[in-house]
């Protein structure tokens, strides 16, 4: 057995999906960008039943209403993670479990994108799941402990978001609801709605396009709604572009933000600009004031602690406050 080393040119023919979270305030239309998308090939996977912005949509629908569903959907949809054990969730015989109720997992090879709305719905079907575990009680009194839930929330929504990631054949798009804060120095703040703080965290990491829809002004004062797309954004939105082909705002259009993903690039091409600020040269010298514009010793009020006992005595009269 040779070492299976990956080519350029095999890597670089690999279908290679993207995956990654369109976050935005509800109402903006995150959902209607299923519109964008090719209704034959795209899975939309409804979980907060708020399908009426797509009513006319020809596309196919699942409808998980639990954390398991959650789980045997992700993994009919990525296929079994081989470093697991068999008492896993995404295991192989988890997988093997799935496939007997569901059928042949080849049936999902027709969906090239798959689009959850929304990640905050499911992170709320997990954490319902956690309260009801082991974890989530207390060894030494058997009452609920809600630091033991929080962290099994953190764990299962990680675990559920990285084996979709490693689905490299298809595109997975998670809608996110968009927070709106004020921090401690009373400062705008923006943050992906998802319970708990581990996920919303570490998602950016894991994901490889964090994309914000939002409404921005233009110069004469009308607003548009924009998908901003760089991290470095004047807006202090949540972004990234693990890509480097996007600009900091692209028109709001999943499909045609995905095909500029997607184009080809040479090897060279784009990429951070890292140059550094010019280099400016030194100061020149202060200028000597010619001596007659000089100050004499006369004109110098000395200090209270550099003045003879006789000018202090006189200073002090002179300043009785000081």
């Amino acid at each position: 057995m040779s070492l299976p080393i990956i080519t350029a040119d095999q890597r670089m023919a690999e279908r290679r999906g993207i995956k990654g979270v369109l976050a935005g305030k509800s109402g903006l239309g995150k959902t209607s960008q299923l519109w964008t998308l090719e209704a034959h090939s795209t899975l939309f996977i409804d979980m907060e039943a708020g399908d009426l912005a797509v009513e006319g949509w020809s596309g196919d629908t699942l409808r998980p209403r639990t954390w398991s569903e959650c789980r045997d959907f992700a993994v009919f949809i990525g296929g079994p993670n081989p470093a697991l054990r068999d008492d896993q969730p995404y295991s192989q015989a988890h997988f093997n479990a799935v496939c007997e109720r569901f059928g042949d997992a080849a049936t999902m090879d027709r969906y090239r994108t798959i689009f959850v709305d929304s990640i905050t719905v499911a992170g709320r079907l997990c954490m319902q799941w956690c309260k009801g575990q082991p974890q989530a009680y207390s060894e030494k009194t058997g009452k609920p402990d809600s630091r033991g839930a929080y962290g099994l929330l953190g764990f299962e929504l990680i675990q559920w978001l990285t084996h979709l990631q490693h689905a490299r054949g298809k595109n997975v798009w998670f809608c996110c609801l968009l927070d709106e804060k004020l921090d401690d120095f009373n400062r705008r703040v923006f943050a992906l709605q998802i319970e708990g703080n581990k996920t919303s965290l570490e998602l950016p990491g894991i994901l490889d396009e964090v994309i914000t829809l939002a409404e921005l002004k233009a110069e004469d004062g009308s607003s548009y709604r924009a998908f901003v797309c760089q991290t470095l954004n004047a807006w202090g939105f949540p972004a990234k572009d693990r890509s480097g082909r996007l600009e900091q705002i692209e028109e709001p259009n999943l499909a045609k933000l995905m095909q500029k993903i997607s184009a080809p690039r040479l090897p060279r091409e784009g990429g951070l600009n890292f140059s550094t600020a010019p280099v400016l040269p030194p100061a020149p010298p202060a200028a000597v004031p010619p001596p007659d514009l000089q100050p004499q010793a006369a004109d110098i009020l000395l200090s209270p602690e550099h003045a003879t006992p006789a000018a202090a005595t006189a200073t002090s009269n002179a300043y009785p406050f000081a």
